[in-house]
């Protein structure tokens, strides 16, 4: 080997191992995550986006967040807002970190689910009536004062509830005209109407995956800017 030879091949060597280190995991770059051991994060890449990823994460007894699958995910045909000024019937996805109330859905329940599954019904509804006493809630039958016009009957959404998880977006004290019936669900044609849907296998590994006992929620954001999922 010719002088000098040695000391290049090992400059060649720390060249290349060398670089940044790989950024932490997207949870542990978040201001919360809702003080459980699952999360869900859906991310877009900037407001206006009707398409993202959803990636569901387990942390172990080491604090560390491991990603356990993702999926492709669609957004509100107007994009997303902030959670807190959102408008009821704009068509955007509300961003925000969100507990999971319970699931739903017109097919049974995936085998090995664990939370809570209500199946929907002929008579199952979702009323978003905000002159009603049943405002952002099931209604099974529909409620006397929820009007038809401004209620979602469940089971005419036959592909996108399918099976579900209700986000519990404006739900523990609903603000009227915020919005109502927000859900992680199955894919329809196009965009959300303001819900997160992905792929019907992803909805199934997700209600296969999701434990309540280990408090999951869903954190959705955007890349950057005020509504980054990082700044949740």
């Amino acid at each position: 080997m010719r002088p000098g030879a040695v000391t290049l091949a090992l400059s060649s060597l720390i060249v290349l191992g060398a670089g940044p280190p790989a950024p932490p995991p997207l949870p542990a770059r978040m201001a919360d995550t809702g003080g459980g051991t699952q999360l869900i994060t859906a991310v877009a890449p900037q407001r206006a986006s009707t398409t993202g990823t959803l990636t569901w994460w387990d942390r172990g007894g080491d604090g560390r967040w491991v990603k356990r699958g993702s999926a492709p995910a669609r957004f509100g045909a107007n994009g997303l807002v902030a959670g807190a000024s959102r408008k009821q019937g704009t068509s955007t996805t509300p961003t925000g970190l969100y507990g999971l109330p319970y699931a739903f859905g017109i097919k049974a329940a995936p085998p090995g689910t664990a939370y809570g599954y209500r199946r929907v019904h002929r008579d199952s509804w979702w009323c978003q009536d905000n002159d009603s006493r049943s405002y952002n809630r099931w209604s099974e039958p529909r409620a006397a004062d929820c009007r038809a016009a401004e209620a979602e009957r469940l089971i005419t959404y036959r592909a996108q509830y399918a099976h579900a998880l209700v986000i519990g977006f404006n739900y523990e004290r609903p603000v009227r005209g915020r919005g109502a019936g927000i859900f992680l669900h199955v894919n329809g044609r196009g965009a959300t109407a303001g819900c997160v849907s992905v792929p019907e296998d992803a909805m199934r590994r997700l209600l296969t995956w999701a434990d309540p006992a280990r408090r999951p929620h869903i954190a959705v954001g955007t890349v950057n800017g005020k509504t980054a999922v990082t700044r949740l």
